[in-house]
């Protein structure tokens, strides 16, 4: 080859490689500047037009709603972190601000990037205010009456077909943010439903993925958000009996919980545990059920549940009332029920008309969604969005061993079907979510930020230690309990 073809070639490879680099450049311009609370520093705000229907490319759109918090670092890697969130109904841009302190260390060199799912906060949202911010205790079937009046409301905004918002079209549109923010391989971290989301992702997509973290897994199989309450209940019975200060204080909680359910309904008076003013209400098998099962996501409301019920029984509601939520004004990462039934209509009824109901949680869950479902548009659910195809990407797992509605089971079900780059870890008395405990944060920086695939499916979780599960939360003893104890000693 003469000198001067290679002087050519030469030039045209450094101009493809200065158009590559302007390409690259250039995507974060469909961004703007913008402001969120709570967050110190400016971000970027993005949208992309999609199709409601994907079948109808130029018919009625709607705007997918996204934030980019931007590497800052002058060696910036390619590959940007996509969170996920949960419910289904959660807004990624809601709950940001708490996924950029969990992901600081990733943000220095990676862009983390929170997309709004189709129906969530500023994506064409399905909100059922009525049921969102609602300030008192609802009846299942207040909550139904109240979710059949939402669906014909939302049914009249301009994008109120909702047979348009399912997992599998919403990740569509996540894929469409990853081209126009023209970004190659990507990493996805999902959380409980966000799992669900990154696995039709990752089988839509698996060319677009570089790692996955899946941290709460939610099984694309998996139709009740209830499937392990009753045996975390009933974990919850047997070590108290295990533990001598909670079997003292709290004897015979297995049956005594049996024959408060029995006792239902009951008409109760108690202050509001937000306001302080009188309310008055009717608790039923069902109210006490539900209330019960919000408790079981953490271990910290767990260790109460105990006193909560035993107080329940004495006929004092307001601990367990005060615990579920159910007078708690909604914040920041709260649902969007209008999407929240979109998708799980659709997805939950797809391959059988009826749902499982083997004890008093799934019964309860069953017929809710079975009412709720009843006339609810549904989506056209793909055969293949219920299979989970070999991973060629690492991925991490992570599970909790006292989490009722994302437990082990789960994450062991998926990383088999992931294959052999899946890797599963577990802490036996966690529940639900475990990126913000102990060490697990560094695994999944380690995991993700390993060089190659290799080292990252080896990746060292040494530092992920099992820990005690939290004792039975004890009421004080007053002050003049203890002085007339002591005086009586001999």
């Amino acid at each position: 080859m003469n000198k001067k073809i290679m002087l050519r070639l030469m030039s045209a490879l450094a101009l493809c490689t200065a158009v590559a680099g302007y390409a690259n450049a250039a995507a974060p311009a469909t961004t703007k500047p913008c402001r969120l609370p709570d967050f110190p520093q400016e971000v970027q705000c993005g949208q992309i037009q999609r199709p409601l229907n994907p079948a109808q490319p130029q018919g009625k759109q709607i705007d997918i709603h996204y934030v980019v918090v931007p590497s800052q670092d002058r060696n910036k890697l390619p590959d940007a972190v996509f969170l996920l969130a949960g419910g289904p109904g959660q807004s990624a841009i809601s709950v940001s601000n708490w996924g950029t302190a969990l992901m600081a260390r990733l943000n220095r060199r990676r862009d983390l990037v929170f997309v709004d799912q189709r129906g969530t906060g500023r994506s064409a949202p399905l909100e059922c205010p009525m049921l969102e911010k609602a300030d008192e205790v609802l009846t299942p079937e207040q909550k139904v009456n109240m979710t059949n009046d939402c669906m014909r409301q939302l049914q009249t905004l301009p994008y109120g077909e909702l047979q348009y918002f399912s997992t599998s079209i919403a990740v569509q549109d996540l894929e469409a943010v990853r081209l126009q923010q023209g970004y190659g391989r990507i990493n996805l971290v999902g959380a409980s439903y966000g799992t669900r989301a990154g696995l039709e992702y990752l089988r839509q997509y698996p060319q677009a993925v570089r790692r996955v973290v899946f941290d709460g897994v939610v099984p694309p199989s998996m139709r009740l958000a209830s499937s392990d309450a009753q045996k975390a209940l009933d974990a919850l019975f047997k070590d108290c009996v295990k533990e001598e200060a909670c079997n003292i204080s709290y004897p015979d909680l297995a049956n005594r919980w049996k024959k408060l359910l029995a006792s239902q309904p009951q008409k109760i008076s108690l202050p509001h545990p937000r306001m302080g003013t009188a309310m008055k209400l009717e608790m039923t098998k069902d109210g006490l059920l539900g209330m019960v099962h919000k408790t079981l996501y953490s271990p910290n409301s767990l260790a109460a549940l105990p006193y909560a019920l035993t107080q329940a029984e004495q006929g004092n509601y307001a601990p367990l009332i005060t615990m579920s939520g159910a007078t708690t004004l909604p914040g920041p990462g709260g649902i969007s029920y209008g999407m929240h039934f979109s998708v799980w209509c659709g997805e939950a009824f797809a391959q059988s008309a009826t749902l499982p109901a083997n004890d008093d949680f799934e019964k309860l869950m069953a017929d809710m969604y079975t009412r709720t479902c009843k006339n609810w548009p549904r989506a056209e659910i793909p055969a293949a969005f219920f299979t989970i195809p070999v991973a060629a990407s690492p991925a991490l797992l992570l599970s909790g061993g006292l989490d009722p509605v994302t437990p082990i089971r789960h994450g062991e079900e998926v990383a088999k079907a992931l294959g052999p780059n899946a890797r599963h870890v577990q802490i036996e008395n966690t529940g639900h979510g475990l990126l913000a405990q102990g060490c697990v944060r560094d695994v999944v920086h380690r995991f993700l930020n390993a060089k190659e695939d290799s080292e990252a499916v080896k990746v060292d979780t040494a530092c992920v230690r099992q820990i005690p599960r939290a004792l039975a939360w004890q009421a004080p003893v007053p002050p003049s309990a203890n002085k007339a104890g002591k005086e009586a000693r001999p």
